[in-house]
């Protein structure tokens, strides 16, 4: 099992610096985990500059050091009982660079250019070369040597690469070197030999030692690649680029795959190679926490400095965090998250390479984490009959197999919610599901406008839908929850008025919605563009439509704001349900980065979750302080009585009279 307090402790060290680790101490290392909570700790081989931090008979070790560092640190980990996993650069080397170019990854058909070999920063390398012997050689001599628990493996992917060894090995499969597709291929295949050999070396030696290979991302869709993986480590660093919605999407889809799983941030107020730059410790609480309430044990980023030296002010900053962590693994080891919705995958369905269709998946996270839905995120291969509602946004065009899945799902009770162009037939404009109305093609006006038919916080009124809308002509069957109204005319050269876009025509004015006792159809792609940009009122009707289809099936209301998080796990050795909820104010600091500093807290959140017995007990955690509760017509309603950035809430089942 994972230990919930990792750190990944990067290393990546110029061979142009001298007295590497001249002031690393054990005693002083040690004092640094224990004064940050650490129980994990991921140290370095071989750097992406290519160096080894040990004696090695088959690479170089850094010309600045003169001791085995890595078994140093190996050594201080194994007295005080941290794990510590082995770190290897994969993908990068940059001292091979200048002595074999010819091992490089070619990102386009004209090679590798001098200005590409001459900028500073590190050049990535194929599999397909010399090169994987090499680095083979690396890994089987840690193994040789240290026996890790784990090998991390980094910058490791599927890559389209140009290089006229994957050129040589397509045209020696008949296929065309200029044909993307088969580019693509030839990726896969070196790839999938890289892992087999990466893990052929490793389990030579111990077969019970994990591995992963990080490239950044777990892409929705591809079980294949993740199980190389003995487990998976989420990197999503907020204040790098990712943003604060980005770990919850990605665990949502995780969770699923019968994985354990980190959630890896950083210590960095911006992102990785960072020197000096620190997050507010509110922030690290914040991340942590939500770590574990979305069913991850938690990972956190720091550097080393050349000298070797722990920061201690990085290391009171993780233990902020960590320590509250430790207390409260007890309420989350074998914490399964509850979900009564799924999110079809637009990327898992599409491809990751279809990246306009990815807002699809960002949206509806954004909008089912905001609306405080419990939710997972699903691939094609995922089992949809736990869910009570299956949402297809936005780009689901369906075959025949999954026509024939859904409309089982259908069968069976469950609710499906589609929007734009899912539901469609992959090669025909019609629908393939049962949604009450005909579909007529897209609409020939962009922006168009959206009416609600229902109680809003605006109003009946035209709202502006930026993305293309569709047609569809409602059968007798179904309700309209919404109606779209045509501008006058696009806006062209000839034909414009205003600043932006025209106006609505009130003379225009057409069903946009279709919704059935088990079915709603949406005419826009709302969800790709609530995640571009992020209109009020699309969040609103996609809202009422889910809180209409889930009606008394869902499992769970919280009254936390927009930016409010809230996830229920089930802990089935110990009979209970906890609640976790969550809450931090972001702001933006600089042009991009996003940061958390001061604590808000929340007072008096009310809570209903619907249950099938009363519980036995409520109680806030750790703290055990009991909360008064009702049960009335299977909901259990409790009040919170504060949220400060994380709060859990204990809810003891009755056990049979076994004791079971």
């Amino acid at each position: 099992m994972l230990p919930f307090r990792q750190v990944h402790l990067d290393f990546h060290t110029s061979g142009a610096i001298a007295g590497i680790g001249s002031r690393f101490s054990k005693e002083q290392f040690q004092a640094a985990l224990q004064e940050g909570h650490v129980n994990s700790i991921t140290v370095f081989s071989k750097c992406h500059h290519g160096w080894s931090y040990h004696p090695t008979a088959v690479n170089r070790m850094h010309p600045g050091l003169s001791f085995d560092l890595l078994g140093a640190q190996l050594n201080a980990c194994a007295e005080i009982g941290v794990r510590a996993p082995v770190y290897v650069s994969a993908g990068f080397d940059e001292k091979e660079v200048a002595a074999h170019p010819e091992w490089l990854h070619w990102s386009g058909p004209k090679g590798i250019t001098e200005e590409y070999l001459g900028r500073a920063g590190y050049h990535l390398f194929c599999y397909n070369t010399p090169y994987l012997d090499l680095l083979a050689a690396q890994v089987e001599e840690v193994m040789q040597k240290y026996n890790p628990c784990e090998i991390f493996l980094d910058i490791s992917s599927v890559r389209v690469c140009h290089c006229p060894a994957c050129r040589a090995e397509i045209e020696a499969l008949g296929e065309d070197p200029a044909d993307p597709a088969a580019l693509l291929r030839q990726g896969e295949r070196v790839y999938a030999r890289y892992c087999k050999r990466m893990e052929e070396v490793i389990h030579r030696y111990n077969p019970d030692t994990a591995i992963f290979h990080n490239a950044g991302n777990i892409t929705r869709g591809r079980r294949d690649l993740a199980d190389f993986d003995t487990h998976l480590e989420l990197e999503s660093l907020p204040t790098g680029g990712w943003g604060y919605d980005h770990f919850p999407m990605s665990a949502a889809y995780v969770r699923t795959l019968g994985k354990e799983f980190l959630g890896m941030t950083g210590k960095f107020h911006t992102t990785w190679g960072e020197f000096g730059g620190f997050k507010h410790p509110n922030a690290l609480r914040y991340e942590a926490a939500l770590s574990i309430a979305c069913g991850a044990k938690c990972s956190i980023g720091d550097q080393l400095h050349p000298e070797g030296e722990m920061n201690l002010s990085t290391y009171r900053l993780i233990g902020r965090a960590y320590a509250e962590v430790e207390e409260k693994e007890p309420w989350c080891r074998d914490a399964q998250n509850i979900a009564d919705i799924a999110v079809l995958s637009s990327e898992a369905v599409n491809g990751p390479q279809d990246r306009d269709k990815q807002f699809a998946d960002v949206g509806a996270n954004r909008i089912l984490l905001e609306g405080k839905y419990l939710y997972d995120i699903l691939d094609l291969q995922a089992d949809f009959s736990p869910y009570k509602l299956l949402i297809l946004p936005d780009a689901i065009r369906l075959d025949e197999a999954l026509a024939s899945r859904l409309n089982s799902y259908l069968a069976a009770g469950g609710k499906i919610l589609a929007t734009g162009e899912s539901g469609l037939w992959a090669d025909r404009d019609e629908f393939a599901l049962p949604f009450g109305a005909d579909f007529l093609g897209k609409c020939e006006f962009q922006p168009n406008y959206y009416i609600p038919q229902f109680e809003t916080v605006n109003g009946e009124t035209a709202y502006v839908m930026y993305g293309h809308g569709f047609r569809i002509r409602l059968r007798e069957a179904a309700s309209c929850p919404a109606l779209e109204q045509d501008p006058y005319f696009n806006r062209t050269p000839e034909h414009f008025c205003s600043h932006q876009h025209t106006p609505n025509n009130p003379a225009k004015t057409a069903p946009a919605a279709a919704v059935t006792a088990n079915t709603a159809y949406l005419c826009w792609n709302l969800f790709s563009e609530y995640a571009e940009m992020g209109s009020f009122h699309v969040k609103e009707l996609l809202c009422h439509v889910i809180d209409g289809l889930l009606g008394e099936e869902k499992t769970l209301s919280a009254g936390l704001p927009d930016r409010g998080v809230t996830t229920l796990t089930e802990q089935k050795a110990e009979n209970r349900l906890i609640h976790h909820l969550l809450f931090a104010y972001t702001t933006n600091r600089g042009t991009k980065t996003e940061v958390i500093q001061d604590v808000v807290p929340l007072y008096d959140i009310p809570v209903s979750i619907r249950l099938d017995e009363s519980p036995v007990s409520v109680t806030l955690a750790p703290s055990g302080e009991p909360l008064p509760f009702t049960y009335e017509g299977g909901v259990l309603s409790y009040t919170v009585p504060k949220v400060e950035i994380h709060q859990m809430v204990s809810i003891a089942r009755a056990r049979d009279r076994a004791g079971q």
